[in-house]
């Protein structure tokens, strides 16, 4: 398995992608004024997670561990604290966790790409039942810390589970799970940003996380059958 450089497995087109994304995070934050260091940091370290996660590379969930770590500072700083539990008590160990399968779970007919595995039935009502127990968990939490748009970061807190969950079973619909996550997470930043604008950007990363993850569910979903055509 090629640890060494998980650039290896991209072509053109997703260089092009990668680099324009990398861009408009970068042009968005400073059009914003004031740029957050943290913020911008945050959005590139997460924009190429999510572009070497499209591609199965196991580097992709070291990334989305130093992603998780910065996204829980800067919730922390507007009291999601929703976000900021999702992300550090629950996300964080589940990209570990994840890092751990794939990189036990290498397809080596295409090349360090994590091997893509199809959900039984009995994963999807396990997955269920834990969807729904840590949601009402962080749920009551919430509540109890008086979480600002409390209803959307619910809501966050179970679609943020369900895509981690998805990750680490190595299911191509890890992809459709991050997304539902990412459009909940623009309306609780654009919310946010109503009271102070310096939180657009981070509303603008997480729509540039929304395609991405769209194209991730489609790269896995090509490599699935193609590894379906082949076995």
């Amino acid at each position: 398995m090629n640890l060494n450089n998980p650039f290896a497995s991209m072509r053109a087109r997703d260089w092009a992608l990668w680099l324009g994304s990398l861009a408009v995070v970068a042009v968005s934050n400073f059009l914003g004024g004031d740029v957050d260091p943290l913020t911008l940091i945050a959005a590139l370290t997460g924009v190429t997670a999510l572009m070497l996660a499209a591609k199965g590379q196991v580097f992709a969930q070291y990334l989305m561990i130093v992603f998780c770590l910065l996204y829980g500072a800067i919730s922390c700083r507007f009291r999601y604290w929703g976000e900021m539990l999702t992300y550090l008590g629950m996300s964080l160990p589940m990209a570990v966790w994840s890092a751990v399968t794939w990189r036990r779970n290498t397809a080596h007919e295409v090349g360090s790409a994590v091997a893509i595995r199809r959900l039984t039935g009995r994963d999807l009502t396990l997955l269920v039942l834990a969807t729904v127990a840590v949601t009402a968990l962080f749920g009551w939490l919430l509540a109890a810390l008086d979480t600002p748009n409390l209803g959307f970061s619910i809501l966050s807190v179970a679609t943020s589970f369900l895509a981690a969950a998805l990750t680490m079973l190595r299911s191509s619909y890890y992809g459709l799970g991050y997304a539902a996550n990412d459009i909940v997470l623009v309306v609780l930043w654009v919310l946010a940003s109503c009271e102070d604008p310096a939180y657009i950007p981070v509303a603008v990363n997480f729509g540039i996380f929304l395609f991405h993850d769209f194209y991730g569910f489609l790269s896995w979903k090509k490599r699935e059958r193609h590894m379906a055509q082949t076995a």
